[in-house]
């Protein structure tokens, strides 16, 4: 089996791409692979102070990266509208966007929208900035949508509809493993609705694996200690941005399709093509969560 790096990237010239939390970890090793291959990238990040960091250690190791910051607080709806408003202001055509951003395993707490935090900052911010960029979408040649899900999609993460805020019981590992089943279960009921219409767009989802990045801080004990402990049991940031960065620029890539590391348990290694849960692939349910997303968010796609 060959071993799929950032070498395998083709050539980007020309083509825009949008990378949510970009600033840091996983979104930021995807900006600059993107950026390296000749990708206009926009860093779009909720501080702006790291972001502009970010696109500088970029351009340092990417001489002439085309690179803009985008303010872009994902769990903020009045935030995404004004940034999709900006990005539209700026591009004709959105040519890949990545939806990186995320926050894993926090206390009970709710965005400025009322929404359960992870929930509402890894699905339903996203929901909207895809809704919101769709015609820039649809305007490319053949435009991709990544969502970054986990390996916990697989962990308690049953989507209780009666109790999306999760008020009978707060369980903060259920929560986040329940918003990356809603990212699996968004991709791929966009990827078909891209399919019928017949737009010149798909829609695709990755996971890192284990990965050193910052999303660590909120994480179990042994999570935590594993990455003191650093790469044996971890990706870098480098490395795990690979599954995202395949699902977004490999030309063999078909819409629907899920990549992940090929290690023992999909933790570590480099990307390819993997499986998710039954319920990942479960029509009703997808179809359920996309008309609830679009109702709460006030977003609808026109497909």
């Amino acid at each position: 089996m060959s071993t799929w790096t950032a070498r395998d990237i083709p050539d980007l010239s020309g083509r825009t791409a949008v990378v949510t939390g970009a600033n840091t970890g996983l979104g930021k090793e995807t900006a600059r692979e993107l950026a390296r291959s000749g990708a206009r990238v926009e860093l779009a990040v909720r501080d702006e102070v790291k972001g502009r960091a970010a696109a500088d250690e970029i351009r340092a190791d990417v001489p002439g990266a085309d690179l803009h910051v985008q303010h872009l607080d994902v769990s903020s709806l009045a935030s995404v509208r004004s940034a999709a408003d900006e990005l539209r202001g700026r591009h004709d055509r959105i040519d890949l966007l990545v939806n990186n951003a995320g926050v894993m395993y926090t206390p009970r707490s709710t965005t400025e929208d009322g929404f359960e935090l992870q929930l509402g900052t890894n699905h339903l911010g996203h929901v909207a900035l895809t809704g919101l960029l769709l015609d820039r979408l649809l305007a490319a040649p053949a435009a991709r949508v990544v969502a970054v899900s986990s390996v916990a999609h697989k962990v308690r993460s049953r989507i209780d509809f009666d109790d999306l805020a999760l008020e009978r019981g707060y369980d903060r590992v259920a929560a986040y493993g329940r918003s990356k089943l809603a990212n699996l279960l968004f991709a791929y009921r966009l990827d078909q609705l891209l399919r019928a219409a017949g737009a010149p767009a798909v829609a695709l989802a990755a996971h890192p694996g284990v990965s050193d990045t910052e999303l660590t801080r909120h994480s179990p004990g042994p999570l935590r200690l594993g990455a003191r402990l650093g790469g044996r049991f971890l990706n870098s940031a480098a490395v795990g941005a690979l599954a995202t960065l395949r699902a977004a620029t490999d030309p063999d890539a078909r819409g629907g399709e899920y990549y992940g590391p090929r290690g023992p348990g999909e933790a570590v290694g480099h990307p390819v093509r993997v499986l998710s849960t039954e319920a990942s692939h479960d029509g009703a349910t997808q179809r359920r969560l996309w008309d609830v997303s679009c109702e709460l968010t006030g977003v609808s796609f026109d497909l």
